[in-house]
């Protein structure tokens, strides 16, 4: 067990440190063998759907379906985080794309990223920053259930105004088994290992799923990268005009949830669930939809956002202990210690807070 979950935590940790790679040495390695990619754009595809596959069925496995039967518990945080997911995320990404991204096709895929939901890494920000675990669960549940007809109806939409055919039939198949055919695969799994292993040695084997999820996508951005060098390579400014509208966006929902959610009076731990499940996008499930539906180009964007999405996630969870006191003053948050500490003739006051704990230092008269 603490071999997997230091697999995971060091896969977690270092995302951005492998994600970078992949995308370096995918373009040099289609850079050099140039005439074998182009040779072996069969062999490329189909390893490419098999890493599809491990991005999104482990990722399924640990996702508790029976969490969305408790949903009505927190109508207003998960109201909240599913408005910002298909309606907050769309509009402002093609407000970003109009203005940033003069490429139709990878216009189109940013655009996609910005219509496919929240990841289940989103859980584990979460739990990093002690927040609600339970509202994130339901959260991530739940817009992968709603992301079935979204991702439909705003990518046509979308390709519309770009003058873009795009392929319904192929892209609703592509949902369907990027989507509901793991998610179905992962729910019997988890039952099936449940009813044979128990919850505690589930629980144990559970940090193999994400860690598995991210191999999967470490080597879906390499396939991509390794493929398509040429062409990057060629368009190398426009491609990396997409860190802008990438980072706006992420910087830019941080800011309005929080001033929202502290507006509409949420507590610190619904917030930070709400935060992350509404900013942190599931690339892989992007990725996977692009390369299926559309093609590699329109599945750049997914592939390089997890570089700034990571680094203002870890930012933001690095804040959360200035969040807590923003959500929960430590006035309103200090419990009335007078009468006690008055028998002691000191008078007692709190010195700090961090996480709950509250130090205190008496004062001699």
């Amino acid at each position: 067990m603490s071999r997997l979950r230091s697999l995971q935590e060091h896969l977690n940790r270092w995302m951005l440190v492998y994600v970078s790679l992949a995308i370096v040495v995918g373009l040099v390695a289609g850079h050099l063998l140039e005439a074998t990619t182009k040779a072996n754009s069969g062999t490329i595809g189909n390893l490419t759907t098999v890493a599809v596959f491990f991005i999104i069925y482990p990722m399924m496995v640990n996702v508790r379906f029976e969490a969305l039967l408790r949903a009505g518990r927190n109508l207003r945080g998960i109201g909240i985080a599913i408005l910002f997911n298909f309606l907050w995320a769309p509009l402002i990404g093609w407000l970003l794309a109009t203005i940033f991204l003069s490429d139709h096709m990878l216009a189109l895929g940013f655009l996609l990223v910005m219509v496919v939901p929240c990841s289940s890494m989103a859980i584990g920000y979460t739990g990093l920053s002690k927040g609600d675990l339970e509202l994130a669960t339901v959260v991530v549940s739940l817009s992968f259930v709603l992301a079935i007809v979204a991702v439909p109806l705003w990518m046509t939409l979308f390709a519309s105004s770009y003058q873009i055919e795009v392929p319904i039939g192929d892209l609703i198949n592509s949902i369907l088994t990027v989507l509901l055919a793991p998610m179905i695969l992962g729910y019997l799994t988890r039952r099936v290992l449940l009813r044979w292993l128990g919850q505690i040695r589930f629980g144990a084997i559970g940090p193999l799923f994400p860690a598995l999820s991210l191999l999967g996508m470490y080597s879906i951005v390499f396939l991509i990268f390794f493929g398509k060098a040429a062409l990057i390579l060629d368009r190398w400014q426009t491609v990396l005009v997409l860190l802008i509208p990438n980072a706006i966006f992420i910087g830019l929902s941080l800011l309005v949830l929080t001033w929202l959610d502290r507006r509409l009076g949420l507590g610190y731990a619904e917030h930070m669930a709400v935060a992350f499940t509404s900013t942190g996008k599931n690339n892989g499930t992007a990725i996977a939809i692009a390369t299926t539906a559309f093609s590699p180009l329109v599945a750049i964007p997914a592939a390089t956002m997890p570089i700034f999405q990571i680094l203002l996630m870890v930012l933001y969870l690095r804040a959360a202990p200035r969040l807590r006191l923003l959500f929960e003053p430590r006035s309103a948050a200090v419990p009335d210690f007078t009468a006690w500490s008055s028998s002691t003739g000191n008078p007692m006051v709190v010195s700090s807070v961090e996480d709950g704990v509250y130090r205190f230092v008496f004062r001699k008269k």
